[in-house]
């Protein structure tokens, strides 16, 4: 048998009062934005003390990066992996906004959606928070611009199509889903998304079959 040495119990403990805290983080967020969290307001969500926070993040810009990484490996788990199950091309296009919108129904996030949230506060303000959502954003819009591509050399997709166009007509159908849905009706602001998504998809496509119908 080989020996191991034993497992750090107090390591554990502190990954999963790290983990614990930075999903509470992501969920406040959702609703009240990351500026407005204070050190207190976080640690009476996540049940720790203050001092608890800071012997973790030593200040809250450092938080709010860490919160942010957190809500991209979430967003990675619930809707990228999902979607990559799909076939290559346009169906994982669609299924990309499917799984978008079914983490949106799901209500996984009080506000809805983190990023929804986080993009519209710190759009204007510079700094290290910014710079980290800048760079997701231009991370998610490589990987849709990708999946285009896929589907443009597959010749699933007339091959006038406008890559940037397309991207930016599925992000914007997804942003304007969260926000309808917390200002006007929100069952018909999913459904709204969801059949303007597949309409435009199907425009786009060289063989509409191999989308649903509705």
């Amino acid at each position: 048998m080989t020996n191991r040495p034993p497992a750090d119990g107090r390591r554990a403990r502190g990954d999963r009062s790290r983990t614990a805290v930075l999903d509470a983080v992501v969920s406040l967020a959702s609703v009240e934005g990351l500026g407005a969290l204070s050190m207190g307001q976080v640690a009476a969500e996540a049940g720790v003390s203050k001092s608890g926070l800071f012997s973790l993040w030593r200040d809250k810009e450092e938080l709010q990066l860490a919160a942010i990484e957190r809500a991209r490996l979430q967003w990675a788990e619930r809707v990228v992996q999902p979607a990559l199950q799909a076939p290559a091309g346009v169906r994982q296009l669609w299924a990309l906004h499917e799984a978008r919108l079914a983490f949106y129904t799901g209500r996984v996030l009080p506000g809805g959606c983190f990023f929804v949230a986080v993009q519209h506060e710190f759009d204007d303000r510079p700094g290290p928070v910014r710079d980290r959502i800048v760079n997701l954003a231009r991370e998610w819009d490589a990987f849709v611009h990708k999946i285009i591509r896929t589907a443009l050399d597959a010749g699933q997709l007339q091959q006038d199509t406008d890559p940037g166009v397309l991207a930016f007509e599925l992000d914007a159908l997804g942003y304007a889903a969260i926000t309808r849905s917390r200002l006007l009706e929100r069952d018909a602001a999913f459904a709204q998304s969801r059949a303007a998504m597949l309409w435009r998809l199907r425009a786009y496509c060289s063989d509409p079959s191999i989308l649903p119908a509705a």
